[in-house]
């Protein structure tokens, strides 16, 4: 498919199915499933996959163009489907040919869905452990922040070894008596089911292991996922400034358009070194366009059933989703020093 049918398919989706029913989600306890069938049919599960598996294979500009699409529709349906390309990517990276060939395909075609648990492999004393054991390992810790619970099939998870490698696993995203999930409830996008997983000597069999790697090898793969993480904030800007536009506030919504543009521009040009201030500045603009249309739509802005306060609110989560040490300093620095 296309680049350009990839997008037009996308824009259709988020304009006519996701944002209209937007206020409905952030109500819910749970993104309606219609939204993923939705998402499937339109092949965007696959958005990252290799062709060979039923994916689309996009590259990386598409790819986050998708993404800030779909942020700009429902930021909580984009939240719950965009984990799902970090398990693809996993597995299409995967030296366990026999565990890509299970379920590449079917991820990719959106028949089942993933989620990600990313925790154990952040810098620092690791929440989440793997203890080598026969015929697999022992997890022991916590994942504390798994989104889309209930709502995937399986989730990929990172833990680290005693010798401090990372270990990551495709595992059946159901409870047990060694694996419980706790509901973590948001200010914003409460609907993406967001949980923390309790681990207590969960094995894991090696079959299920898709890599056994170097904290050094992971810390590079993270740092170039960052860049499709900041189209959410775009998106979320992208959405500000249309419905200014709707208000009649088209001096502010213009220059704000001049804004997004160049965050997009700023982003795509960073490489590892420039990446967290141009995360930081996509962040900061969508903050200060949801704050900026609460302005411009008045007291109705505070209502409950109107999006002004739903997009400030999902201004604020995306000031700390997928943050990093360096993108949380700027941002405190930009947010703290003083204007002329």
């Amino acid at each position: 498919m296309a680049a350009a049918q990839v997008l037009t398919r996308a824009r259709q989706l988020a304009d006519e199915v996701l944002f209209p029913s937007a206020m409905n989600v952030d109500a819910a306890d749970r993104v309606p499933p219609e939204h993923f069938d939705a998402l499937a049919a339109a092949g965007l599960y696959g958005l990252a996959g290799p062709a060979e598996a039923g994916g689309l294979d996009v590259d990386l500009a598409t790819f986050c163009a998708v993404i800030e699409i779909m942020a700009g529709g429902s930021l909580a349906t984009a939240f719950v489907w965009l984990q799902h390309h970090g398990a693809v990517r996993a597995l299409s990276a995967s030296p366990s040919s026999a565990l890509s060939a299970k379920w590449l395909a079917p991820l990719c075609a959106g028949a089942r869905r993933a989620g990600v648990a990313l925790g154990g492999a952040r810098p620092g004393p690791p929440p989440l452990r793997a203890r080598p054991a026969p015929g697999g390992y022992l997890l022991d810790g916590t994942a504390p922040w798994v989104t889309g619970w209930d709502m995937i099939d399986v989730v990929h998870t990172l833990a680290r070894d005693e010798a401090g490698n990372v270990v990551a696993a495709l595992l059946p995203a159901v409870t047990s008596a060694s694996l419980a999930a706790d509901p973590l409830r948001l200010a914003a996008v409460n609907a993406s089911r967001t949980v923390q997983l309790r681990f207590t000597a969960h094995f894991v069999p090696a079959d299920l292991v898709t890599g056994v790697m170097p904290m050094a090898v992971w810390q590079t793969r993270d740092a170039a996922g960052l860049r499709a993480n900041g189209s959410l904030a775009l998106g979320l800007t992208g959405r500000c400034t249309r419905l200014m536009a709707e208000l009649r506030a088209d001096a502010p919504a213009a220059l704000l358009e001049v804004e997004l543009t160049a965050a997009r521009d700023q982003l795509d040009a960073a490489n590892s070194a420039s990446m967290p201030a141009a995360r930081a500045t996509a962040a900061e603009l969508a903050f200060r366009a949801a704050g900026a249309l609460v302005v411009a739509a008045g007291s109705r802005s505070i209502m409950i059933d109107q999006h002004p306060q739903r997009l400030a609110r999902e201004a604020s989560f995306l000031l700390v989703f997928g943050s990093r040490p360096a993108i949380k300093e700027d941002l405190l620095t930009r947010l703290t020093s003083p204007r002329a």
